[in-house]
């Protein structure tokens, strides 16, 4: 399990998101990823997950994720719908419908599971960690010219 016990903000400059990278931890959890054009000011470059994410964009090799711990405060089922993104492989899109059918207590034929799917993905608070781009026809939290560079990156 990745180590993200230092508390606080951190960010880098990604030549190639155009952008910041931002995250958020405390607790042993990362709390948010954002992608700001100016990172706030108390934020420190150095962070092992942050350093994960950089070899994720440098596009070299296959990074996954699955050991961060992301703290997801919102509702349960919105939660499951999040750990359902989680278990996406690099690479590979699926569609909203397909995502409900892979959440357990969700029917993909019921237009409120739908719209429960398209609001967690929209909550997402760690995109690329959550990768909500691998969501085709979903909304992702990312900013969308920084989903269309995730989705180009794992050529999707």
């Amino acid at each position: 399990m990745e180590d993200v016990t230092d508390a606080g903000i951190y960010a880098r400059e990604s030549s190639y998101l155009d952008r910041h990278v931002q995250l958020g931890a405390a607790s042993g959890r990362v709390l948010s990823v954002a992608f700001p054009e100016h990172p706030d000011d108390d934020a420190e470059a150095d962070h092992p997950v942050l350093k994960r994410i950089f070899e994720y964009l440098d596009g070299l090799e296959e990074i996954t994720f699955d050991d961060v711990q992301v703290a997801l405060t919102m509702p349960t089922d919105q939660r499951a719908v999040l750990e359902s993104v989680r278990e996406i492989p690099y690479g590979d899109q699926v569609t909203v419908d397909t995502l409900a059918r892979m959440t357990s207590g969700l029917d993909h034929e019921d237009e409120d599971d739908i719209i429960l799917v398209r609001t967690a993905l929209d909550q997402n608070p760690a995109p690329i960690l959550i990768p909500d781009h691998r969501v085709r026809d979903g909304p992702s939290a990312a900013p969308p010219a920084v989903e269309q560079k995730l989705r180009s990156l794992e050529e999707l």
